[in-house]
């Protein structure tokens, strides 16, 4: 097993249970003491995880929490990267689409760059530096401006200003969570107040979200799961969950989690 599944197999487990001893890591594993404290650390490093004497414990999410996109990125990465290859599928060359900010859409940039003749407006600063990193010259990157969160995405006056004046093709929306009463949220009331521009900006939107942002509620909401014509999740979405999507949404798409982890995301 390598140290990111391993690490992913150890946070899943903190979550479920809220906390595990090393001893139980050890065992449950079947590697060192050594190994196990290295991964915590690195979990520690990453805000993933509350290192504790002997163990960790899960970090508690309050509606205002906003991790940072270092600490997101770390999170279900096979996933994000199943749900990035199945959105990318979505979009055809010649289009102009639409990513904000997140660390989903950030997986989803990297597949773009197979895309030709694409015009890419996002609020995110790792986004935007994916396509620069890919020099295509036939794609166009619009970075909005704005004041920089702490999941690198920009927001307030400024993007909202940009946003308004554009009309795209497609969005692929990252979120905080989502709920079947409240929506899509967050816990950046500005970002709620640029999301909402985005998504007015736009023909269809195509929400990307792993399973773990199913029930999550951040601050404030800012669109219905009506509003979804696409949610691309992952296998481990929960039944009642995928129940109640297939019902509110146009389209519920679900990536091939499993196809991932085997070509080593």
């Amino acid at each position: 097993m390598l140290a990111p599944q391993r690490q992913q197999r150890i946070l899943d487990e903190i979550r479920r249970r809220g906390g595990v001893r090393v001893g139980d890591l050890v065992e449950l594993l079947s590697v060192s003491d050594m190994t196990v404290r290295r991964d915590l650390e690195a979990l520690a490093r990453s805000g993933l995880v509350h290192k504790v004497h002997g163990g960790a414990t899960a970090v508690v999410d309050h509606a205002t929490d906003e991790p940072g996109f270092l600490a997101k990125s770390g999170r279900e990465r096979a996933e994000k990267q199943a749900i990035a290859q199945a959105a990318a599928a979505l979009v055809e060359p010649g289009t102009a689409v639409g990513l904000s900010a997140g660390t989903t859409t950030w997986a989803l940039a990297h597949r773009l760059l197979d895309v030709a003749d694409l015009t890419v407006v996002t609020n995110s600063i790792p986004v935007a530096e994916v396509f620069h990193a890919g020099g295509r010259p036939d794609q166009t990157v619009v970075l909005t401006g704005g004041v920089r969160t702490p999941s690198d995405a920009l927001v307030g006056p400024v993007a909202l200003g940009t946003l308004r004046t554009l009309h795209l093709d497609q969005l692929f929306l990252g979120v905080h969570g989502m709920d079947q009463e409240r929506g899509l949220t967050t816990p950046n009331l500005m970002e709620a107040e640029t999301n909402r521009a985005l998504i007015d900006s736009a023909r269809q939107l195509v929400v990307v979200a792993d399973h773990t942002k199913w029930g999550v509620v951040g601050l404030s909401s800012f669109g219905s799961l009506a509003e979804v014509d696409v949610l691309v999740t992952d296998r481990r979405l929960p039944a009642e969950a995928r129940r109640v999507l297939t019902e509110l949404v146009g389209r519920l798409v679900v990536s091939d989690t499993e196809g991932n982890r085997k070509a080593g995301a």
